[in-house]
Parts: C-alpha cells; structure tokens; sequence
C-alpha cells in the first residue's frame, strides 16, 4: 500500500479499537476503506449499536462535509485499518473528475433517500403491529448482514421503539409474535436473524393485506333518499 502514490498522499492507518470519529462531532473529512473493517454504530436510550460493519471498498463519513453538520454516527477500526482521508475540496473534485465516484455516491444517497421516504411512511401508519413491522423491515434493509444461517440484524426491541414513539412494551409483543410465527429468530440478546428481507417484505405485503381486507369490504352506507 505504502508504493501506492494515492495513499502516499491521502493514506491513514488506524489499529484495531481506534475511534475515526465520534457522533455529534464536526466532519471535515470522509473515508474510504482499503484495507480491514469499520463498525458504524449509533447511540440509542438503550445503548450504544452497531448500524453496520464495513469492508474494503465502502466509504463513510461523507455526509459531514457534503452538509456541514455534526457527524451521525461513531466509527471505531474493528482491525487495523488503512483508509484514504479526504477533505470536501478533494471530494468535489473526485467527484467531477472520477465517473465512477460519482455513480456510487448516487447510488448510496439515493438509497438513503429511499430509506427516508420509508420512514416517512412507516410513522404515518396507523395499525401499531404494521408500524412495527414496517419500522423493522426499513432497518433491515440498510443495517442487515448476511451471514451463513440468514441476515443478521443488530438492533433491540428499545432502539426500535424509541425510533418509532412507541412504548418498549408493544414493540416488544409483536417482535415475540414473529418470533413464534418463524418469521425472525432472535439469534442472541443483541440482535435477531432471518431468512432475508425478501421475505420479510413478502410477509409485511401479507399482514398489510388482511389488516386492510376488513375495511374494504365494509358495506358502503346507503345515499340518503
């Protein structure tokens, strides 16, 4: 890496355990990953979690210097890490100059944008079972990991409820009833596994049809004579 004339010149080594930078800091810089992986993780009432873990190839950070506000999330070197550190100066001029750069960078924003509407969505459902479940499936869709027995999702009933106004207690319930119907299984105290969001979605699309079948086919009421 050390002959590589681009990290010669943006090039950072972090050991394992090493913070990049903390939620509510300012960001003058993003990363991109060369080598080793980074946890991205957000503070809830109930604790510290992990939102993601990334590998070579992905970058982070970016949303500090494209809008000049305080950083999200905290960033912690899982292993000894080699990134490129990049200023907003160097970015914008990545990006004008670098197609491929600017296509991912699309890409990701677009998928946060998706996730956004999303959550618009889910907090403007009225049914509190389908609100959680929708509230589950967006965050599975941006923080799932894929692993051999299916994706796992790091998050507890808490975090959930505190993102949706809900009480604890009835986000609880219904994450105990998926897990009695096998849609998730609760894989350890930190987090839950399941098939896939594909299914996930599938199931959602289901509950979201029988919750709604009753009221369409309510009687209309009879015009007045």
């Amino acid at each position: 890496m050390a002959a590589d004339p681009l990290f010669s010149r943006f090039g950072r080594s972090f050991p394992a355990g090493a913070v990049l930078f903390r939620e509510g800091e300012p960001g003058a810089v993003m990363y991109v990953l060369r080598t080793g992986r980074v946890r991205i993780e957000r503070r809830f009432p109930t604790g510290d979690r992990t939102l993601a873990v990334l590998g070579p190839g992905e970058f982070f950070g970016e949303m500090a210097i494209l809008n000049s506000r305080p950083r999200t999330a905290t960033a912690i070197a899982v292993e000894a890490v080699e990134t490129l550190e990049i200023d907003g100066r160097t970015f914008e001029a990545m990006v004008v100059g670098t197609t491929e750069i600017a296509v991912r960078l699309i890409r990701k924003l677009s998928a946060r944008l998706d996730s956004a509407n999303s959550f618009i969505e889910t907090l403007l459902e009225r049914d509190p079972r389908l609100k959680v479940l929708k509230g589950f499936v967006r965050v599975a869709d941006e923080f799932g990991v894929s692993r051999p027995d299916g994706v796992f999702l790091p998050l507890q009933p808490g975090d959930l409820a505190s993102e949706l106004g809900m009480a604890v207690e009835d986000v609880a319930v219904v994450l105990e009833r998926l897990v009695k119907l096998k849609v998730l299984r609760q894989a350890s105290p930190e987090g839950w596994t399941f098939a896939g969001t594909d299914a996930l979605h599938g199931f959602v699309s289901e509950v979201s049809r029988r919750l709604r079948a009753p009221e369409e086919a309510a009687p209309q009421a009879a015009p007045e004579s």
